[in-house]
């Protein structure tokens, strides 16, 4: 309402019981090793901080989304020592407190873990740990709402542009003047005009690009962002690491960390590329837990050879096939489209840097608290990836 705008945000799951966000563990990293990711950190983590200033409402109690600040613990091997170590320099550089330990250090510090083949771990001194996503869910809604924000249950499945109106036939940008909002359970939509549409689909970004009136040649190079399953599983272990207990993220990939305070914990690993779960509904593969993980939780932790499974879950990352990266700002050739979609896994604590920079880019039509050009669309039409190297 400040800029004379109307917002509408159609959310096909208002129950959101299939949402990345809260089917996600909740964890806050400093530690990246792309400069941009670092950046968003250090806002998010300012944010999360200070939340009551930026999300609370008045006459509403204050939001306390339980921030639990252990840390993260990153093991390398030798193969992968130098590489963390550089990480760890650039992480320093733009202020992150992040500690190097040696195996020895390591030990004295986390005498649960087996040092076997780490060569070196780099941890999280502060604004690192894990919270509540539904609580920081619930928080952005409640804000939005009290600001004048509309909420419509319907999905978007159509737009019209102006390549509808040109000649000749094949025009080199275009303006998406309507979307078409399909209704729950009816045939029916409702056509919304609109000067700015954001793209904010999560692990359907991609697929919304493909979307009937959208025109294919105006649509390249396209959004390579899809559906990726991950498998959550909680156990409980009664002689595992205690309250000292980050998260943990395994030589191997693998990654856990405690959940409450009575011997329970939380935990998966992404599966190889070729190996990638059918992403077409949220069923659990139990036998991925005692096949592929256990064992390697069992090798780094010894305690957790007695676990006994609780539990499991999965959800989706909204997976950037491209470079694993966040894809976020303007559309090259439909001029007012924007995205913010493709985090591949780090987009709740990247949320409140990604949506500060897109208001920013709808508002004054450019970045200005961080310089977030490289994560734009160009390095798509390039071909030129970026690389991060914390990918969880």
């Amino acid at each position: 309402r400040r800029h004379g705008m109307r917002v509408l945000v159609v959310e096909r799951d208002p129950t959101y019981s299939r949402a990345s966000t809260v089917l996600s563990v909740g964890g806050i990293r400093q530690q990246f090793s792309l400069l941009e990711n670092i950046q968003m950190s250090r806002f998010s983590a300012s944010f999360l901080r200070d939340i009551n200033e930026y999300l609370g409402v008045p006459s509403e109690p204050p939001i306390d989304i339980q921030f639990q600040p252990s840390g993260y613990l990153f093991l390398a091997s030798q193969e992968g020592a130098a590489e963390l170590e550089a990480n760890v320099q650039l992480q320093r550089a733009e202020g992150a407190q992040v500690a190097l330990l040696s195996p020895t250090q390591l030990k004295e510090k986390f005498p649960w873990i087996n040092t076997e083949d780490v060569a070196v771990a780099s941890y999280g001194l502060e604004d690192e740990g894990w919270f509540d996503p539904w609580i920081l869910l619930n928080a952005f809604r409640r804000k939005a709402t009290s600001l004048g924000v509309h909420n419509c249950c319907g999905e978007v499945r159509a737009f019209v542009t102006s390549a509808n109106d040109t000649i000749p036939s094949e025009p080199e940008s275009a303006r998406i003047k309507y979307v078409h909002i399909h209704m729950p359970d009816s045939l029916e939509y409702q056509p919304v005009a609109c000067s700015v549409v954001v793209n904010a689909a999560g692990a359907w970004a991609g697929k919304l690009m493909e979307a009937e009136g959208l025109p294919g040649e105006l649509c390249q190079p396209p959004l390579p962002i899809q559906p990726r399953k991950r498998y959550v599983f909680s156990w409980h272990c009664p002689d595992g690491p205690g309250l000292s207990c980050p998260l943990l993220v395994d030589t191997s990939g693998a990654y856990f960390r405690r959940d409450g305070i009575a011997g329970n914990y939380l935990g998966g690993m992404s599966p190889p590329e070729e190996e990638e779960p059918d992403p077409s509904d949220l069923s659990v593969d139990h036998d991925y837990f005692q096949e592929r993980l256990w064992p390697l939780l069992a090798r780094r932790v010894p305690s957790f050879e007695s676990l006994r499974v609780r539990g499991a879950w999965a959800g989706y990352y909204d997976y950037n096939t491209f470079d694993q990266n966040g894809v976020l700002g303007p559309h090259p050739r439909l001029e007012n489209l924007f995205v913010a979609g493709g985090f591949s896994g780090h987009g709740l604590q990247h949320a409140p840097a990604a949506g500060r920079a897109l208001a920013e880019l709808v508002v004054r039509g450019r970045f200005e608290s961080l310089d977030l050009q490289r994560l734009g669309w160009a390095r798509l039409g390039k071909g030129e990836p970026l690389r991060e190297g914390g990918v969880v």
